[in-house]
């Protein structure tokens, strides 16, 4: 594939930001979800306001992965207290990585991985975790080839429907 950029998200991406994040949640979950759970999440938690706070949040970040100057996907890091769970200072929770279904299969999801193995070993963090939907079994599978193991559950709430997540990690240390 062409050549795919990685680049930090800027307070003007704001607006770019919750496109990809809308269009590749929807792309991902909407067959499996009702349409009113799908359209709660994406007004509230993918809303302008929230991801605006989220980006302002220091111990965030996001990158895109940019094609022909098109953003195709989109990576989402947490450190410290913004992380959704462990909140350990020596972890760094991979909360989003999403790529557009376009380019599902063209390595842009390994792309936006790489980046944040890139940041952890920066910030120097023991482990990488993350949560990911019981039923995205291609998801879980992507983990699972690049050393991720599962660990323990925890509750996503997608719109009134409670999801169960298997929170996976990948030891950095001795690596």
């Amino acid at each position: 594939m062409e050549n795919i950029d990685i680049k930090s998200v800027t307070r003007d991406d704001i607006d770019q930001l919750q496109q990809i994040s809308r269009q590749t949640f929807y792309e991902t979950f909407s067959v499996e979800n009702t349409e009113e759970d799908m359209k709660q999440y994406l007004e509230e938690d993918l809303s302008k306001d929230r991801l605006t706070a989220e980006f302002n949040n220091r111990d965030a970040a996001f990158y895109f992965a940019m094609l022909n100057g098109k953003v195709i996907g989109y990576l989402k890091l947490n450190t410290g207290a913004s992380q959704t769970e462990l909140q350990d200072d020596n972890g760094l929770e991979i909360e989003r990585i999403y790529v557009l279904k376009e380019f599902h299969g063209k390595k842009v999801g390994q792309l936006l991985y790489e980046k944040a193995l890139q940041v952890a070993r920066k910030k120097n963090a023991d482990y990488v975790w993350l949560g990911v939907w019981e039923n995205n079994l291609r998801a879980i599978s992507f983990y699972k080839k690049n050393g991720f193991v599962a660990f323990d559950k925890h509750i996503f709430r997608l719109g009134n429907d409670e999801q169960t997540d298997i929170m996976m990690k990948l030891e950095l240390k001795g690596q």
